[in-house]
Parts: structure tokens; sequence; C-alpha cells
């Protein structure tokens, strides 16, 4: 129990100096809230107007997936912020002192969780300004915004790993890049499933960036009148499938991280 209340402690001294970091470094809040406007006024005024969605609003499809594409996005704020200590020498400065070698990564992951908080309020702040409503309940509305940010912290995860392999934080961005935006685009975010052909379409089914903007399309209640029901059952059931896929994810990148932090 000592052990575990130190790594809390740790963990939460390690989230406070990275948060301090935004009062020194104020741009860091550029990509936190500057990025996800632009990102949903292009598709929202540019695209918009040639997709179509049968029975709703494209505008209201729009922003679940918009949430979902920029938290996924974001976290590879994470490995960069890793990679970054890492290039200065601070993570050999943490391995110095008497503290629980899981804190550095926990605390570096839910550090962005509070980012993740700032950047959902800035989109939902956008999102009305284009359009968007919730539909559903507060409650549902509630729980789309955790099912979000579960998913988001558990990206997180891998990405704080892939910070601790890269000898900078440009290597983050480069490779980062290469797998999310795929993971992202082929997805159920701007377009239905159902417009991808053959093998897309079987990705973008049980891809979980998919199951979670349509767990979110759902609780806002922004799903389309007269959707045809999916066949897959990942968007079946989406905030099952993807709660599961972010307990796995934490399971397997969780201990890789913190194994890795200390041997390196």
């Amino acid at each position: 129990m000592n052990q575990i209340m130190m790594t809390l402690g740790d963990s939460a001294t390690i989230a406070r100096r990275n948060l301090r970091k935004v009062t020194r470094v104020p741009e860091i809040l550029i990509g936190i809230t500057i990025s996800p406007i632009l990102m949903l006024v292009l598709f929202a005024y540019v695209f918009g107007g040639s997709i179509e969605i049968e029975g709703g609003s494209y505008r209201e499809y729009l922003v679940g997936g918009v949430f979902a594409m920029n938290l996924v996005f974001g976290s590879m704020f994470t490995g960069a912020g890793i990679a970054e200590d890492i290039q200065k020498g601070v993570m050999d400065r943490f391995r110095s002192l008497p503290m629980s070698q899981a804190a550095v990564v926990a605390g570096r992951t839910a550090s962005d969780v509070l980012y993740n908080v700032l950047s959902l309020g800035v989109m939902t702040f956008a999102g009305y300004l284009v359009g968007w409503r919730i539909n559903g309940s507060v409650l549902d509305a509630a729980t789309a915004f955790a099912v979000l940010l579960v998913f988001a912290y558990a990206i997180s995860w891998v990405m704080a790993y892939v910070g601790l392999l890269v000898p900078s934080p440009e290597v983050i961005n480069q490779s980062g890049m290469m797998v999310i935006f795929p993971l992202t685009f082929i997805a159920d975010t701007f377009a239905p499933v159902e417009n991808f052909p053959g093998p897309l379409k079987a990705f973008a089914e049980w891809n979980p960036v998919s199951t979670a903007t349509r767990a979110a399309r759902e609780l806002f209640g922004n799903m389309p009148a007269g959707a045809p029901e999916p066949d897959a059952w990942s968007l079946q059931h989406p905030v099952a499938y993807t709660l599961v896929w972010a307990a796995i994810i934490i399971a397997v990148f969780a201990p890789l991280s913190v194994r890795r932090f200390s041997r390196r």
C-alpha cells in the first residue's frame, strides 16, 4: 500500500511539473486550442458541402469524428514531451531521484488528460458555433466525453512508449503521423464506413477510432435518422468495444513504458 501511495504521489508531482510548463511555454496551448478549431471549421465549411449524410446534418455528424481525431493526434504530445525530456537530460535526473520509476511516465500521461479536457472544451464551444448540438441527456453526454478521454488516455501510453524509443521529438511527429493519419482517416470520422471499398471498409468497421467516434455520436444524439444498422459487432456495441480496446492498450503499453524507462 505504501508503494502504491508513493507512486501516486510522485505521479502527481510529475503531472504538476508538466502542467506548469505551460506558463513558461504558452505556445503549447496553440496546438491544444487552435488546431481543433481549424480542423472543425475546415471540414464543416470547406468539405461539408460535398459530403451528404442521409437523414441528418453533416455538421452534427462531423463533430464526433473531429473530437476523436484530435484527441488521437494529441497523443503525439505525450511522446514528444517525453522525447524532449530525454534529449535535454531531464529523464536522467529523474532516474537519480528516490522516486517511483513508474511515476515519470504515469505523470506524463496524467497531465495530458487535462490537456485533452481543455481541447474537448474548446472543440465543444467551436462545435456549437458551427451548428452542432447535444441532443442526448446530460448523463449520455458526460459518458461520451468520458469514453473519448479514456480512449485518448490509452493512446497516450502508446506514444509514451514510442517517445522512450526515439532520439528526438521530431521523430515522434514523423513516425506518429505515418501511423495515426491512416488510423484516423480510414475510420467512421468524416464519412460513413459504408463509403469505404472492400478491405478498407472491414478495417474501418473494426478500427477503435471508428467505434470511439460512433459511441460519441450515439451518446450525443447525433446519429442520422434512419441510419442503417451496422453489420460489424464493433459498431453495434461501440462503447464496450472502445473501452475493451482502451483496457488492452493500457495493459500492454503501461508496463512496457515503465520497463523501458527503467532500463534506458
